[in-house]
């Protein structure tokens, strides 16, 4: 059997050890602390020994949690630097009016969450009152990333702050042509409060961590100096269950993002129960913070707790806190103080004896009021504490309780987040608790009436004078006046228009060369901000390296292995471009960040962002709805795109339907080009809407999603002739008609009309010369670059119609008069060419790449989708045929010459 007490076998046995006699009699200590003074004893002078050690700058792993009290002792906590009576009275109006609002918006069946904010409500308004910079400050102020569920509480301060009304308030959650309130922050709701959605779990941390890099990424190009900006980041303690919350912990301390705070309420509760019913979610948080790098504050428990633990000789009180689960502690909120003597202090006698010198009243205020998050010294200190850490991003872990002075039926309740209203019993005893003066007589009809102390009052001047100190009122979003972007010289883009003769040029190589024309721009290129996952050869981008650098915080401390080459891999304080690593989500929160730079700092930037397409909508299409509700601009670019142009990669790498998922984003503009020139004809449009001169009616806040191939083909000239470049960005345009193409067919041949976007254009093309030559039948072949646009121009003419306006879709316009059936060709899922089918006037039929992909040549792909060009031919012929347009007998022999 093994010896318990004996020493196991550790790495440290690899070690030199120069005085194993020494190492011994320090062992030997530790043994004899243990026997005399017990465990506890010895273990609590293990760790202040590691905390000289660390203090004195020796190099030691570090524990990963600590006890569960504050970080700060009282003793060691900052003077207020405010009224805190005047906070208390502003905080107390705040909580009245957001469970108001949310009341009241109950009886027009809306509802709203309450326990949110009324748990966190300490956390804003102390940032409100002393750290949060507004827009006024240096750089560009404070970003504030506040928790969907806390927005009552937000309103409820703009209330008081005369930023909006009660008739705004009473709109809670309603449009109310545009005079109501978004339910969560929503910018495109909202534009002069909201800068950043949130209410989609996960996506708020995640996106705080990369806006603090991006900040850091303006200043060191010096685009702006935002290094007085701070970001600060509200969460829940459920919330970081979401696997994007903790995604980029690493990234924040590798880069030493001092500049970032994030602030999670650890209420101990979900949306249906417990966050770590049998566990401890503070302690889980801590180790899980600390081990990526974080420094953590921990602000548990408020000044009642004080005189317990003075009176905790013996540890028992710090080590039963430590062992209690979470589901234990919030059952505790609920029962009263003979419950709490038993359950608590019944587990230990030194606990027992500790309760005989304890009021009930004593262990209620404990156990049910006093929690750091909900005590205004508490919550300063910890903000003061994480300004004043250097070298890497703090997290503070404020307990408190969820639905905080709304009384015994919603604290702490598991049901709390469902519940939408107070009963009037219920707001009366809050309103005693908060000691407001409102009368019974101001409840009419069992309605709850708003709170304010007057324009003039003190609160209110207090307030105002708070935020003038900081900069001026947050939140709050600025959209300042930009000049238009100066357009880029046009031989950047007529370079294309001639083709590539014989040369074989993929359209993703076609993109990138166009970028590494644009960024040479001298006014507009250093605005330019490339992001790519890790994968910038397969997408042709080594050639940005030397000339563009990839940003990194340290620059180069290494000599690359290929710095031989003309190449080689290059990183710079200042380089432009950011490589990601694998992380299609973080590229998107970068993405985001560069995307609403003009309005979070006045500065206009151009990301684009090139993936595989397979893994960008599919992956991140909820930060893809961040990125409109946010109202962001730039590129999105789907390399190696389709479901049969990757060779050999199989069904996850294949993608089918990029297009059906970004054609449900209406601030998505999706195209599939297919030449080149179509390419730059794109995105110079974008440039224009986005940061030039818009056209009147167009909405600049949009973001284009280009589709491009890695499959290298001759590229075309742009055909001449007028309409070209107005079908490019429409969406459809005619490339050439069998005349055109110099296939001579016979004055009366039988004509089809074929579409076709992307990749699928080459085998159209040479499905156009299989039927002249070898059926007798033209073809016209068009170019589909936006089978979505053309779907949404569509979807207007019809709402105009009801409108009573007459106007004829554009799809319809561009077809008027050509003659035979419609025959539509993609690479994509035929649900993507079928969108713009009710519009077609002409006897319609399309082909796609429905199903799983395939690992296998691009030949047998397209051959097993039916989309190759004998298949084109095929289902041509069979629309024809059903028309009594060529004889049906064709159909059948094309399918036997062609294998099919």
């Amino acid at each position: 059997m093994t010896d318990p007490t004996a020493i196991q076998p550790s790495e440290l046995d690899q070690l030199p050890d120069r005085d194993p006699e020494e190492t011994a009699e320090w062992q030997a200590s530790l043994d004899a602390v243990t026997k005399a003074a017990g465990p506890h004893r010895a273990a609590y002078l293990m760790r202040r020994t590691l905390e000289r050690a660390e203090g004195n700058g020796l190099a030691l792993p570090k524990l990963l949690e600590t006890d569960y009290v504050n970080t700060i002792p009282t003793s060691a906590e900052p003077t207020v630097d405010g009224d805190e009576a005047m906070e208390r009275r502003i905080t107390a109006w705040n909580r009245w009016n957001a469970a108001a609002m949310v009341s009241r918006g109950a009886k027009h069946g809306v509802g709203g969450h309450i326990a949110t904010f009324a748990s966190a409500a300490w956390l804003y308004e102390t940032g409100f009152n002393h750290f949060f910079k507004g827009k006024e400050a240096d750089g560009s102020g404070d970003q504030l990333y506040i928790q969907g569920h806390a927005s009552p509480g937000i309103y409820a301060r703009a209330f008081l702050d005369g930023r909006l009304t009660e008739t705004q308030l009473d709109n809670f959650r309603q449009e109310a042509g545009g005079n109501g309130l978004p339910s969560y922050p929503h910018p495109r709701r909202l534009p002069w409060l909201w800068e950043f959605p949130t209410v989609s779990m996960g996506l708020g941390p995640l996106s705080a961590i990369y806006q603090a890099r991006f900040n850091r990424y303006l200043t060191s190009r010096g685009i702006k100096d935002v290094s007085q900006s701070h970001v600060w980041a509200f969460l829940g303690d459920g919330e970081m269950d979401e696997p994007e919350s903790t995604a980029a912990l690493a990234l924040a301390a590798r880069e030493g993002l001092d500049n970032l705070t994030f602030v999670i309420n650890c209420n101990l509760q979900r949306l249906d129960g417990p966050v770590r019913a049998n566990f401890k979610i503070v302690q889980e948080l801590e180790a899980q913070f600390r081990g990526a790098g974080w420094n953590v504050v921990k602000s548990l428990w408020g000044n009642a707790w004080d005189e317990l633990f003075r009176l905790d000789t013996t540890g028992a009180l710090v080590r039963r806190l430590r062992e209690v689960p979470d589901a234990q502690v919030q059952t505790y909120q609920t029962r009263d103080a003979a419950y709490i003597r038993q359950d608590f202090f019944g587990a230990d006698p030194a606990l027992v004896e500790m309760a005989k010198l304890l009021s009930d009243d004593k262990i209620t205020e404990c156990f049910h009021l006093s929690r750091g998050g909900h005590e205004s010294r508490k919550v300063y200190a910890a903000y003061r504490a994480a300004l004043a850490h250097k070298g890497g991003p703090t997290v503070i872990l404020a307990q408190t309780v969820k639905g905080f002075t709304l009384g015994t039926g919603f604290a702490s309740k598991n049901a709390n987040h469902q519940m939408k209203k107070l009963s009037t019993d219920e707001f009366k005893q809050m309103r005693d608790l908060l000691e407001l003066p409102i009368s019974d007589s101001q409840f009419v009809d069992g309605v709850v009436p708003y709170g304010h102390p007057g324009a003039d009052a003190p609160e209110v001047r207090y307030l105002q004078e708070r935020r003038a100190a900081l900069g001026g009122p947050a939140p709050a979003r600025r959209t300042h006046p930009l000049a238009p972007l100066p357009a880029p010289a046009d031989k950047a883009f007529a370079s294309f228009d001639k083709g590539s003769g014989t040369q074989n040029v993929a359209t993703t190589m076609a993109f990138v060369r166009l970028v590494k024309d644009l960024v040479r721009d001298k006014q507009s290129g250093k605005r330019w901000v490339p992001i790519v996952p890790d994968e910038a050869r397969t997408f042709g981008m080594e050639s940005l390296f030397p000339s563009l650098g990839i940003y990194s915080p340290k620059g180069q401390t290494y000599e690359p292995v290929d710095r031989d080459q003309l190449m080689y891999y290059k990183e710079a304080k200042d380089g432009q471009i950011l490589n990601e690593g694998i992380t299609e989500a973080g590229s998107m929160a970068d993405f985001i960040a560069a995307s609403t730079a003009y309005a979070t700092h006045g500065e206009a930037m151009i990301p684009f962002y090139i993936f595989y397409s397979m893994f960008g909508w599919q992956r991140t299409a909820d930060q893809m709805w961040q990125l409109g509700d946010q109202l962001g601009r730039g590129f999105l670019v789907g390399a190696t795109a389709g479901r049969t142009t990757l060779t050999g990669e199989g069904l996850q790498h294949a993608d089918g339907h990029s297009p059906v998922i970004a054609a449900t984003n209406p601030a998505a503009l999706s195209y599939d080009p297919a030449f080149a020139y179509e390419v730059a004809a794109i995105v110079k449009d974008g440039l224009r809407r986005m940061y030039g001169e818009s056209a009147p009616g167009e909405d600049p806040n949009v973001f284009y999603y280009l589709t491009v191939y890695n499959e290298p083909i001759p590229q075309p000239a742009k055909p001449a002739g007028p309409g070209v470049d107005e079908g490019i960005v429409k969406g459809l345009y005619r490339f050439n008609t069998a005349e055109s193409a110099g296939l001579s067919p016979a004055a009366n041949a039988a004509r089809v009309q074929l579409l076709a976007s992307g990749t699928a254009i080459h085998w159209t093309l040479e499905a156009q010369r299989l039927l002249a030559e070898e059926w007798g039948v033209a073809a016209d072949v068009w170019s589909a670059t936006s089978w979505t646009e053309l779907r949404r121009d569509a979807l207007e003419a019809d709402a105009a119609l009801l409108r009573g306006e007459e106007r004829v879709p554009f799809v319809r316009q561009a077809l008027h008069g050509a003659e035979g059936p419609v025959l539509a060709v993609s690479d994509y899922m035929r649900q993507v060419p079928d969108q713009i089918a009710q519009w077609v006037e002409q006897d319609w039929s399309s082909l796609g790449a429905d199903g799983f992909g395939l690992s296998d040549t691009r030949a047998a792909a397209r051959r097993h989708f039916g989309v190759d060009a004998q298949s084109i031919v095929v289902a041509a012929l069979a629309q024809l045929a059903r028309r009594g347009e060529v004889k049906a007998s064709a159909v059948k022999e094309a399918r036997e010459r062609y294998g099919l």
